[in-house]
């Protein structure tokens, strides 16, 4: 199966963080793909990578990167994807420099952020992106959808019936 998803790693660092975009994309079954590339240790691949992803079938690249974040930026400087940077938490700045990054890209170069450490909105976004071709992918998503307002309920449900105390020591 092509994969519909390109997520791209500065480091094998990122690989717990960005876990939580593949259980999302695997819920929605969403094909993905998965890379190590590096902005800086290793331009020429990223570059390439960015190249061929649309011939290759990918629609939307997730790119996870801290500190200067330079990822999500060289990619989407060499293709016409969307891409979606994830900033991530590290540094001395913990995340700020990254998502700093990745939200001032210059006119012509648009990146996407989420929040930092923001893997599961990342693919949420991405899966709302390929979406608007897909319409069996926009149903699996109202469900998706659906079912964080029931977990909602539920938690509320149980708050009511436990009270503050009781619900806090039962968690």
């Amino acid at each position: 199966m092509t994969a519909l998803v390109g997520i791209v790693l500065g480091s094998d660092s990122d690989l717990p963080l960005m876990k939580d975009a593949v259980k999302i994309l695997d819920t929605l079954e969403i094909s993905y793909e998965v890379t190590i590339s590096s902005a800086h240790r290793a331009p020429e691949k990223t570059a390439e990578y960015a190249r061929s992803a649309e011939a290759r079938g990918i629609k939307v690249i997730i790119a996870a990167a801290g500190l200067a974040a330079h990822l999500p930026g060289v990619i989407a400087a060499h293709s016409i994807l969307p891409v979606i940077g994830v900033p991530v938490k590290s540094g001395a700045l913990e995340g700020v420099d990254a998502l700093y990054s990745i939200a001032q890209m210059p006119p012509g170069i648009p990146v996407a952020s989420v929040a930092i450490n923001g893997a599961k909105n990342a693919a949420i976004l991405a899966a709302q992106m390929i979406a608007l071709a897909d319409a069996s992918l926009g149903k699996k998503l109202h469900d998706f959808k659906e079912d964080l307002a029931r977990e909602v309920e539920a938690k509320d449900s149980k708050l009511k019936e436990l009270g503050v105390e009781g619900y806090l020591n039962n968690k």
